[in-house]
C-alpha cells in the first residue's frame, strides 16, 4: 500500500510518501510545497494545489493522511492553514478517495506511545521506524511521514481493516 502524508500549511506544506505491507515501511519520497509569503491566499492556494496534484500523478497513492488542525492562539494563521488544508483535502478525495485523518495526539501516541512527546522524539521515531540515516530535512517533511507512518501503524494493510 502506498500511503500519501500531509502536514497542512499555507506557506510550507509537508508531504511523505511510503510504501508499506503493514510490517514494514519504506519512505519513497518526502518534502515540502513552499508558497511565497509575497503573493496573495488565492495565489498560494492555487500553488498547492498545482503541486499537490503533480503529487498525484507522479506517486499514484492508494491512501491519505492528513494532520487535522490543532491551534489554540493565532485565529489568522489558523483560517489560512484550514484553506490550504481543504485544497489538500478537495485534490486528495478527487485522486483516491480514501482519507484518514489524525489528530496531533494520535499520531504522537501511534509514533512514540506517548501523547505528549515532543516534535524531536517525533522525529527520531521516523527516522528509526523507516531506517533513514539522518532526521528528514526539513520538519515539516518529517511530520508528513509521521503522519503516513500513523495511518501505516494504524491500518493492516494485508487484510485491509483498521485496526482498533
Amino acid at each position: 500500500m502506498r500511503i500519501l502524508g500531509f502536514d497542512p500549511g499555507l506557506a510550507i506544506v509537508g508531504y511523505g510518501i511510503l510504501d508499506t505491507d503493514g510490517r514494514k515501511h519504506k519512505a519513497v519520497d518526502f518534502g515540502v510545497i513552499r508558497t511565497p509569503k509575497e503573493e496573495t491566499v488565492p495565489v498560494r492556494l492555487a500553488l498547492i494545489c498545482d503541486a499537490a496534484e503533480q503529487l498525484f500523478t507522479k506517486y499514484k497513492p492508494d491512501v491519505i493522511a492528513i494532520e487535522e488542525l490543532f491551534f489554540a492562539r493565532n485565529v489568522t494563521t489558523a483560517i489560512n492553514v484550514a484553506q490550504a488544508r481543504g485544497v489538500l483535502l478537495s485534490v486528495a478525495i478527487r485522486h483516491v478517495g480514501k482519507l484518514y485523518e489524525y489528530t496531533p495526539l494520535q499520531i504522537k501516541q501511534a509514533l512514540t506511545g506517548y501523547g505528549r512527546a515532543d516534535k524531536n522524539q517525533i522525529q527520531q521515531m521516523v527516522k528509526v521506524l523507516l531506517g533513514l540515516n539522518e532526521i528528514p530535512k526539513p520538519d515539516d517533511a518529517a511530520d508528513a511521514l509521521a503522519v503516513a507512518l500513523t495511518h501505516a501503524n494504524t491500518f493492516r494493510a494485508s487484510d485491509g481493516f483498521l485496526i482498533g
